[in-house]
């Protein structure tokens, strides 16, 4: 990964986006280990998790162990709750996007970092990433092109100043292998 010791690093990680990835290549993020190695191809500045939760933060949920744990571990937690409508046959949908979100962070943060990471396939991201290399900010995708179909756009790697398949560093930001769950929002993640 082209990155230089004296940049200042954001990262941005699409948990939903993240979570798909990884459920397609069964494997599992350490996030511990993923902090580490970011932190140690620069000053990091911010890592930013952003997550949508379908139930009210009091309540329980199968990713609340997940988001504590990262919110008390390095990361700072960006959430939002599902929103509930109904749609023209009357029928309850649910919608939930943090899109807008990690796109507005970017922007604010931009000036005081030299390094967007931005953990996402999302092509609606290619124009976000277009804006920061015009701000003068050096940009990197994280995400998969080994499934299919791909996770990541290809007109999102193409814009970016560098795309990292996930697999090619899987061996320094994932679990060992337990062989029965690629579901990395687990009991392990309460630590």
């Amino acid at each position: 990964m082209p990155f230089y010791k004296d940049e200042r690093i954001l990262l941005l990680i699409d948990g939903a986006n993240l979570y798909a990835a990884c459920r397609q290549l069964n494997i599992e993020i350490d996030y511990s280990k993923l902090l580490g190695e970011f932190r140690s191809k620069g000053r990091m500045l911010r890592a930013n998790y952003y997550i949508v939760l379908a139930d009210k933060e009091d309540n329980f949920s199968a990713v609340r162990p997940l988001v504590d744990w990262l919110a008390h571990n390095g990361f700072s937690v960006v959430k939002k709750l599902v929103r509930e409508f109904a749609d023209t046959d009357g029928r309850k949908r649910a919608k939930g996007s943090m899109d807008l979100d990690i796109t507005i962070d970017a922007l604010e943060l931009a000036p005081y970092v030299d390094h967007i990471v931005l953990f996402t396939g999302n092509g609606d991201f290619r124009r976000l990433v277009e804006v920061l290399k015009a701000k003068g900010k050096r940009v990197s995708i994280v995400s998969t092109a080994e499934t299919q179909p791909p996770v990541a756009s290809e007109e999102l790697r193409k814009e970016a100043d560098n795309f990292i398949e996930i697999m090619k560093i899987s061996d320094r930001i994932t679990r060992p292998s337990r062989g029965t769950s690629h579901d990395y929002h687990s009991r392990n993640d309460r630590r």
